[in-house]
């Protein structure tokens, strides 16, 4: 493993801009739902963008893909609508469940992950990019050794995964 990641800082809590006014349209709501979605998964800020079809129907069962984008990344998005939460106060929120069609992995969000979780000196791993696409919920071609101070590194690391959480490494 020959790339060194550093701690890049606390971890961020990124929010796409500019966030669509509560008089929007039904996608353009979505599209900014799955955009936080999408930054969640990088665990790292990064520019996104996010679009559903127009005329979207709040209505239950309505199916659409939707696409998000980070940093030029393409993720599609299968969204079922369902139905009106019953705790809203307006009676216009309804909820919906979306699916990624594929996860993203970052060296940002490995390194925020593995030195929040783990705190080692540094940590070494087989050169992620900055971004990548990769498969959900299962071991991508990265893995990572964290190193701890004093000790030396032994030359193998663990499996870094893409889940709709941000990276995981088990």
């Amino acid at each position: 493993m020959t790339q060194r990641l550093t701690d890049p800082g606390s971890s961020p809590d990124p929010e796409p801009s500019p966030s669509p006014a509560d008089s929007a349209p039904f996608n353009e709501q979505v599209a900014y739902e799955l955009q936080k979605r999408t930054l969640k998964m990088a665990h790292a800020p990064g520019k996104t963008t996010g679009e559903c079809p127009k005329g979207l129907s709040s209505k239950e069962g309505t199916k659409a893909t939707c696409t998000t984008t980070y940093e030029g990344l393409k993720v599609q998005w299968k969204v079922t609508v369902g139905d009106k939460a019953a705790w809203s106060f307006s009676g216009d929120y309804v909820t919906f469940d979306a699916t990624p069609s594929t996860g993203i992995i970052t060296r940002d969000g490995v390194a925020r992950l593995l030195f929040g979780n783990f705190s080692p000196e540094y940590v070494l791993c087989n050169n992620i990019p900055k971004a990548t696409l990769a498969p959900l919920n299962v071991a991508s071609k990265y893995s990572c050794e964290p190193v701890y101070k004093g000790d030396k590194p032994h030359g193998y690391g663990t499996p870094v995964r893409a889940t709709e959480d941000g990276p995981r490494s088990y």
